[in-house]
């Protein structure tokens, strides 16, 4: 009873309803027969009484009975009234039944989700939280060259919070992506599992959205992030133009492969800036209109741009960095290469393997003496795979690498490629472990990732979750030291990321009415590309608050 009157009213069970509709409908049906048939009438014999003056008395006509048909109209009106009633009564308790929220009750379970349908929220899951740790690491970048580290410490933590969320849901994705799990509730919760990491990631960002504002304010910070802004981009402009050459360079010395993966991206860094001086001249008229909103937010704009234009500026960069290392390390690779090379090639047997005897046991060579020879030391790839294979993977490395000390003498070459060849043509005979080798496969992984990575992030507007995912396992790989795998997923990520932007187009084409640089700043998720204008710039925070700053909706 108690919990009855906490919920507000008794508890009825749709049974218990059912038996008041029955008890009614049974009254209706006793009260008909007790009206029509004959012999329910107590003491018919009796004298009835006189009809009262200015009515014709039923019983004096002949021939009828005495029961009027008029005498039943109210009774039947009456348990339809009844039935009616009951049955309203009934449907209203079922449909309560079933929408109710009160506790102790149970309410229907939305439907669950189909294996497509979850798949496509984890992926959309994954593009927006991975987009929003980009974007607030770039702001708060800008932040902390503004106010200083120990201001922004508050934000970089909950960022550092966000990325180990999104760091665990690439993993569950990748893991997931690979068939594991294999059983089909267990996939489904995989897929829970990270759109549930996601949206964690995203709440760390968003809880932290407003205390960056109060940080970033107009009235404190909008002159200096100006100068600092302005500073920057002018900056870019001179290393841009030397970019441009760089690159130009590259290609003549090593190669039009070696330079391929910052082709266009001096011309694009210049395209970024265009679309930064634009708004940056905005920013300072509308400062001085004494407009705060709208000079927070083409500063912001600018901002964006200015970082994207500096990834692409540092991509040359660091290419030609990696590649002049590479170019020096060539040498003593090549020779550390064929050193172990000769060392696993004098583990080789004598004689070919005997084929098991009838005991099923494999009897080694004897040595001199009618002893077992014990096997050689460092033949640990040898003794895993028959010798006739084992040659033959000694000769495909000798002639890579033979190959490779060609290049050298032959004209402009691509000096990253040629380290991983020689990684990967000593890996499968089990050397490579030592000297110049390793070093070799780490740089040309870590060039690879790289460049993956900076594709993604001036790109991320077009990017979906799978070259993510690969980018994500690629970079976790190479911290751990597995170079190779992160060499070919980075490549194989870069390579689905491109076709993402092919796929995904430039719906921003610079037709008339459009700034100067618009379709990048869109295609690189600088603005969110909500409005025909590009729409609000991407901010710090969450997917529910990075796009804070576009202007009030009408009405």
């Amino acid at each position: 009873m108690t919990s009855s009157l906490i919920r507000g009213r008794p508890r009825r069970s749709a049974s218990h309803i059912r038996v008041q509709v029955a008890h009614t409908v049974l009254g209706g049906v006793i009260s008909v027969a007790w009206l029509v048939l004959p012999g329910m009438t107590f003491g018919g014999g009796d004298p009835v009484p006189e009809a009262r003056a200015g009515r014709v008395a039923d019983a004096a006509v002949p021939g009828r009975t005495g029961t009027s048909p008029d005498d039943l109209v109210l009774p039947l009106v009456a348990v339809g009234a009844a039935g009616v009633l009951a049955g309203y009564a009934y449907l209203r308790h079922t449909r309560r039944a079933r929408t109710r929220t009160t506790p102790g009750t149970g309410s229907p379970r939305p439907p669950a989700p189909t294996p497509a349908e979850s798949d496509r929220q984890a992926r959309t899951a994954l593009v927006a939280a991975d987009d929003a740790v980009r974007t607030s690491r770039e702001e708060l970048a800008w932040a902390e060259a503004r106010f200083g580290t120990p201001a922004v410490e508050p934000f970089a933590r909950a960022l550092r919070a966000a990325e180990t969320e999104l760091s665990a849901a690439f993993a569950i994705r990748r893991r997931y992506e690979e068939g594991l799990p294999g059983a089909a509730d267990a996939r489904r919760q995989a897929l829970v599992g990270v759109i549930g990491r996601c949206a964690e990631a995203g709440r760390r960002l968003d809880t932290e959205a407003a205390a960056f504002d109060r940080l970033r304010a107009p009235v404190r910070d909008l002159g200096g992030a100006l100068d600092i802004a302005e500073r920057r981009s002018r900056e870019l402009a001179g290393r841009t133009a030397g970019a441009e050459a760089t690159a130009a360079g590259l290609g003549e010395r090593y190669g039009p492969t070696a330079a391929e993966p910052v082709r266009g991206h001096a011309e694009q860094a210049e395209d970024r800036l265009l679309f930064a001086t634009a708004a940056l001249d905005q920013a300072r008229r509308a400062a001085d209109s004494d407009d705060a909103e709208q000079a927070v937010r083409r500063l912001r704009a600018a901002e964006g741009a200015v970082a994207q234009a500096d990834v692409f500026v540092t991509g040359v960069e660091r290419l030609a960095r990696e590649l002049a290392e590479a170019a020096a390390l060539v040498p003593a690779a090549l020779t550390g290469a064929e050193a172990e090379l000769a060392r696993a090639r004098a583990g080789l047997p004598r004689a070919p393997a005997v084929e098991p005897g009838p005991a099923g046991r494999r009897d080694t060579a004897a040595a001199p003496g009618g002893r077992p020879e014990a096997p050689p030391r460092g033949r640990t790839a040898a003794n895993r795979v028959p010798a006739g294979e084992f040659r033959a993977r000694l000769a495909h490395a000798d002639t890579v690498l033979a190959a490779v000390r060609g290049e050298l003498t032959g004209g402009p070459y691509d000096p990253l490629d040629a380290l991983r060849r020689i990684a990967r043509a000593v890996e499968p005979v089990g050397a490579g472990r030592s000297g110049a080798v390793p070093l070799a496969g780490f740089l040309a992984a870590r060039s690879t990732t790289a460049a993956a990575e900076d594709f993604v992030t001036t790109h991320r507007a077009a990017v979906g979750a799978e070259a993510r995912t690969l980018l994500a396992e690629a970079v976790r790989l190479l911290a751990q030291g597995g170079t190779r795998t992160a060499d070919e997923l980075a490549r194989t990520a870069r390579q689905f990321a491109e076709r993402d932007v092919r796929t995904h187009g430039t719906p921003y084409t610079g037709e008339a009415g459009y700034a100067a640089g618009l379709a990048g700043a869109v295609l690189g998720g600088v603005l969110l590309g909500t409005a025909p204008d590009g729409g609000p710039p991407a901010s710090f925070g969450g997917p529910r608050t990075r796009g804070r700053r576009g202007p009030a909706p009408p009405g």
